[in-house]
């Protein structure tokens, strides 16, 4: 595979891409053909729910990769190493198709190419962690190819690692803190998380209005449902105050779409003239009481809030908020896939469609590892089937 040069602009790292309003017509629908042939063999829409049977590591592996050469072999494995084994190979599996689709592109936009790298993201979050407790280099890294721009090899050599990249950022906060025990990771994740949006929204630009509208719609609410999400559990698990909790929210502006994605999801987005924050939402909610249902009526993201039960009394639940925000996320992308077939977004929504199914058979697996079945881990994370 050739390599593929990144270059700086206004000291940020970017890959070359198609500066076309749009990919040749052609090329976007055989990269569209692709893609959905790998989405009618994956375990996303009804296909999940064959996931709420299986009751053991076994059965989940024979349900994926049965007659494939991801199959681990007749050996019989003990049920931890089937575990990490099974991990290893669906988080393999998943990038290796979400990599042969972008590589489908003569020119990638670079929309796609951040959200496979969304995996250099979580990597890199997960070693500085790792660095800080004084563990090894985790396992379970994602092999991106040319588009990794971090030196693991480098681990735990911080500088080493970011050098040359767009994360040199990371170099300006106290090093030999974040190699301590006990550091607060809270304001750098939040600042490696608003880079990466802030990549994201401004990728939208280099796209025609036909290719951006779906992904712009759906990159919007899910920026503004991190938001409310990642307010909820520092008020919650942190005990955050409203001032330090507003520090760390993303305040990303998007501009008013340019049309109305039809169908039964429609997703609230700005008509005004100017442009809107997407921690709009986020900002409200941290002057509701926590414990006190009243306050949220009427708040945009209501129905994605725990129930309230007879005889209990009610407080907001970050689980249940951030489980419910992730399926509505999910329904959006697979209604959008359908409806934005040979355009930029198709590809947007395969991706997260993609990385979706590896979150649930990631989960299912764990679980079956400490003895649930899949109904179990499907009850735990609220998500119907």
């Amino acid at each position: 595979m050739q390599a593929v040069s990144a270059r700086r602009v206004s000291g940020k790292m970017r890959f070359p891409v198609s500066r076309a309003s749009s990919p040749d017509a052609g090329e976007m629908a055989f990269v569209f053909a692709k893609a959905s042939g790998i989405i009618g063999r994956s375990f996303v829409g009804k296909k999940v729910s064959a996931l709420e049977k299986i009751r053991s590591l076994s059965e989940l592996d024979r349900l994926i990769f049965s007659g494939t050469a991801e199959s681990p072999g007749r050996e019989p494995l003990r049920k931890q190493e089937l575990l990490i084994n099974l991990e290893k190979r669906i988080l393999k599996r998943t990038v290796q198709q979400i990599r042969s689709v972008i590589n489908s592109f003569s020119g990638p936009p670079e929309l796609l190419i951040l959200q496979l790298r969304s995996c250099e993201y979580a990597d890199l979050k997960t070693c500085l962690h790792n660095i800080s407790s004084g563990k090894g280099i985790p396992p379970l890294l994602s092999d991106i190819g040319r588009f990794r721009t971090v030196n693991f090899n480098a681990y735990p050599d911080i500088a080493a690692m970011v050098a040359g990249t767009e994360f040199e950022f990371i170099l300006k906060n106290n090093v030999n803190a974040i190699k301590s025990p006990g550091y607060d990771f809270t304001p750098l994740e939040a600042e490696i998380d608003l880079h990466y949006y802030t990549l994201l929204v401004q990728s939208l630009h280099d796209l025609s209005a036909n290719d951006s509208l779906c992904a712009g719609q759906i990159l919007a609410d899910e920026i503004s449902l991190r938001n409310c999400a990642w307010a909820l559990r520092l008020s919650t698990y942190f005990k955050k105050r409203t001032g330090e909790t507003a520090k760390y929210l993303m305040d990303q502006k998007m501009p008013p779409a340019s049309g109305v994605i039809p169908g039964r999801i429609r997703p609230r987005f700005t008509d005004s003239a100017g442009e809107t924050s997407l921690a709009a939402e986020a900002f409200e909610m941290l002057h509701f009481s926590l414990d006190t249902r009243s306050d949220w009526n009427g708040w945009r993201w209501e129905s994605m809030l725990n129930p309230e039960k007879p005889g209990e009394h009610w407080a907001a639940d970050p689980r249940y908020f951030q489980n419910a925000a992730s399926r509505y996320i999910n329904r959006l992308t697979l209604h959008c896939f359908r409806l934005a077939s040979f355009s930029v977004s198709s590809v947007f929504c395969f991706i997260k469609l993609k990385q979706f199914e590896e979150d649930i058979l990631t989960s299912i697996a764990e679980g079956l590892g400490l003895g649930m079945t899949g109904k179990d881990v499907f009850n735990l994370l609220e998500a119907p089937v």
